[in-house]
This record gives structure tokens, sequence and C-alpha cells, in this order.
């Protein structure tokens, strides 16, 4: 039974049984809310994600979908699903990838991906609006031992992408995708410029010339 008798803080780690994290989930409160929970802390994120951040979530998938389609390169995408490593861990990232050899890796009809079943998401990418901080704080950490290949994060208010690689115990910022292969990205970078001036169509016809 939870013992977590009055309405968590948004956006604030908190300590909780994996059994109360759960039940949180189902909680008709939250039923808009992103979950993470962390060996024994629980974050609710109930932000409103609102157009910026709509706007860039939207354009950052497109374009990878883009630059894949281009390449040739095998890829599965995921919006805002859940996974788990049961009793340990689990994340909603903004957007996720399974990439190459993994691309087919969860088969259809899986509902939560199970992180002790199937390997982690090649590619993690959180747009962040308001939860910067905590993005490149204990997301990163939480991400780092999940064993994600790359972590980006998108950071609205200053337009920009702080792109990280995941290596053995720790991680390191990287201009260049290795996941997504000579990817620069600055060019995502300046999408999301362009993207502040004029639409999506005509910033994905500046990105398939960039692509090309």
């Amino acid at each position: 039974m939870s013992t977590i008798t009055t309405k968590i803080p948004p956006d604030t780690w908190i300590k909780a049984t994996w059994d109360e994290y759960l039940q949180e989930t189902e909680n008709p409160d939250y039923t808009k809310a992103k979950f993470y929970y962390n060996n024994g802390r629980l974050r609710i994120e109930m932000s409103p994600l609102g157009h910026d951040h709509a706007c860039d979530h939207a354009l950052i998938n497109h374009a990878i979908y883009l630059y894949a389609a281009f390449k040739s390169i095998e890829l599965n995408g995921k919006n805002n699903c859940t996974y788990h490593k049961t009793g340990w861990k689990s994340v909603q990232p903004d957007l996720s990838f399974y990439i190459g050899q993994t691309a087919n890796a969860v088969p259809y009809g899986t509902s939560i991906i199970e992180l002790n079943t199937y390997p982690p998401p090649t590619l993690v990418i959180e747009v962040a609006n308001t939860s910067l901080g905590d993005d490149l704080g204990e997301k990163r950490l939480l991400y780092e031992e999940l064993d994600v290949t790359e972590y980006w994060i998108v950071d609205v208010k200053n337009v920009q992408i702080i792109a990280f690689t995941v290596e053995k115990e720790g991680s390191r910022r990287i201009k260049q995708s290795a996941v997504l292969p000579d990817l620069e990205i600055a060019v995502l970078e300046e999408a999301l410029r362009r993207s502040r001036q004029t639409n999506h169509g005509r910033v994905s016809a500046w990105l398939l010339e960039e692509f090309v």
C-alpha cells in the first residue's frame, strides 16, 4: 500500500517505492503527466508543454526521419514511450529511437518496454523548456545507467542542442552524432533557429538541401 498521503510536488524528486511509483501512474490527477523513477526516487512532470516545446519536438523528430531516409539508416522512433527496469528505473523521454541493428528489436503489441527483456533505445531526446536543469543533471545520469548510446537535450529557450555520447561510467559532449553517422548537431540547431522565423515546411526544404 502506498505511504504517499499528500499531493506530490511537480518537477521534484521524492522518495518512493516502486509500488508507490506504479500506483501514482494510475492516479487520475496525473493523466497528462510524465513519470521518472530512479532507484527509490520518483519525479512527476506536470509542466504544460505548450507551443514552443511542441514545435521543437515535432521539428527534431521530423529532421531525424528525413536524415535516416536520405542516408538509408534503419530506424524506429517513439514519442513519450515508457521504459522500465522493473523495481529500479523508469523513464518517459520525449523522443527515443532504435537505430541500426536494434531498429526492429521491440515488436508491435508491446506496451511498456521492459529493459530487462529488450535493449535500451539507441538515442534518447528530451525537449527542455522548463526542465533543463534536471535534463542536464539527474536524467542524464539515469540515461547513462540505462546504457543508451546517445542522449540529446533540446534547449528550447536558448535554441541549442546539448548532445552527449554515453560511455562507460559517464557521458561526453559531442558535436556530431555517431548513431546517425555524419549528422552535425549544428545543422539541427540551425533548423531550430530558422523555425523561429518561418514555418516547418520551409525549414524542411532547407534540411533536404543540407542532407542530400
